[in-house]
């Protein structure tokens, strides 16, 4: 099913569209794209991005207040900040704290991959960094941060170079490309990168998620044939060997542009690859499934139909909680689904809150053994427990 123009542009957010269309001011303040996540001691941290400095704060009491905010960067810069291309933040294994961003450039539609550390846990920030060596004014965007199981930073993004090398040379080349990058010396410099696969989506955000064994493992929408949107999941190797991208999801549906919805990854102690994702070639609707790459998912469930968006999934053991938006006349709703036995079977779904002003994508968060979804709207950020199944 060929997806309308029209309609694709519904499903796009007013703050991505002012900062990539062309000669439109990006908005002041705090935009909804903000990120989320505790660390080693329990302390919850929030990015998000005001004024052209990202936005560092922190909260002791489960979210209910956040500290004063702390500039990232001190100097002010261009932040895409919204849900599909936020702020990211990543611990290191000795207490460092990792930001990374988007930063628009002068022409439509491009952006470098920028990169700031903090060796003492947030006290103090380093100049930030661009992450790729390519400097071409292109799309190097949607970035994804993770840390491995060696405390190595790997950061995946976006990627045009392909494309316009292919456009000077009168090749089609649909979509995007998705290259990534890593730091053996804890963000101070990076690898040049390395492309992980050709024919990415344009504009959907990439999921991160650590295996068992400590490498990064990648979840992302990929263009197949002229048109089909389907998902790949690859390991992001960092020991100079290639890659092996596979093909993941067999929705099959055709789009001749980007939908703007990213996927979400986590991977549990047993290895199976929990998975969420949005789709439309059967009708809009947001997915649960178990990744078997090469293969279509097992354990298939639909979350959501009109009017879901943009899901997460967490796992904790045997616990796997996935949550999503809702959207209908009335406004908002947070939306959660919990399975007590591996994903085999979920409980019903259920609001866990609700909002009449616009929100950002949930983020599920693991503190203790418990999950909890933060929840960025325009009424102001929120921590809301998951529960248990």
């Amino acid at each position: 099913m060929r997806t309308p123009i029209l309609a694709l542009l519904c499903l796009l957010s007013s703050a991505t569209l002012a900062h990539d269309m062309p000669g439109m001011t990006m908005p002041r303040g705090p935009g909804l794209g903000a990120s989320a996540a505790f660390d080693a001691h329990g302390r919850l941290w929030v990015v998000d991005a005001a004024d052209g400095h990202v936005r560092l704060r922190h909260s002791d009491d489960l979210g209910k207040t956040l500290s004063a905010p702390a500039d990232v960067n001190a100097v002010a810069e261009p932040i895409y900040d919204e849900g599909e291309n936020r702020p990211k933040i990543a611990f290191g294994p000795n207490g460092e704290l990792y930001v990374s961003w988007s930063q628009p450039r002068a022409k439509p539609w491009t952006g470098f991959v920028r990169f700031a550390r903090s060796p003492d846990g947030g006290a103090h920030f380093a100049a930030p960094v661009t992450v790729h060596h390519d400097r071409a004014e292109i799309t190097h965007r949607f970035d994804a941060l993770a840390v491995d199981g060696h405390g190595r930073v790997v950061i995946a993004w976006i990627d045009k170079r392909d494309l316009e090398a292919a456009q000077v040379q009168g090749r089609p080349y649909p979509g995007a490309a998705v290259y990534y990058s890593w730091s053996d010396d804890g963000g101070r410099s990076f690898m040049p990168e390395r492309k992980l696969m050709d024919h990415s989506c344009e504009c959907c955000r990439i999921a991160l998620a650590r295996t068992p064994q400590g490498r990064v493992a990648a979840f992302f929408r990929g263009v197949y044939g002229a048109d089909v949107r389907d998902h790949a999941f690859a390991l992001l190797p960092t020991d100079g060997k290639a890659a092996h991208p596979a093909r993941t999801t067999f929705d099959d549906w055709r789009i001749a542009a980007c939908p703007h919805h990213g996927p979400g990854l986590a991977v549990a102690a047993d290895g199976v690859r929990h998975a969420v994702w949005y789709a439309a070639g059967h009708g809009p609707a947001v997915w649960y499934g178990q990744l078997d790459p090469g293969h279509p998912p097992r354990h298939v469930l639909k979350l959501g139909g009109p009017g879901a968006s943009h899901a997460d999934v967490a796992v904790q053991g045997n616990t796997v909680w996935v949550a999503w938006n809702q959207v209908d006349a009335s406004g908002y709703a947070l939306m959660l689904r919990a399975s007590g036995d591996g994903g085999l079977h979920f409980g019903a779904p259920h609001a866990i809150a609700t909002s009449a002003a616009a929100v950002g994508s949930p983020q599920l968060l693991l503190r203790q053994g418990r999950a909890y979804v933060a929840w960025n709207t325009a009424a102001g950020f929120r921590l809301i427990p998951a529960g248990v199944p």
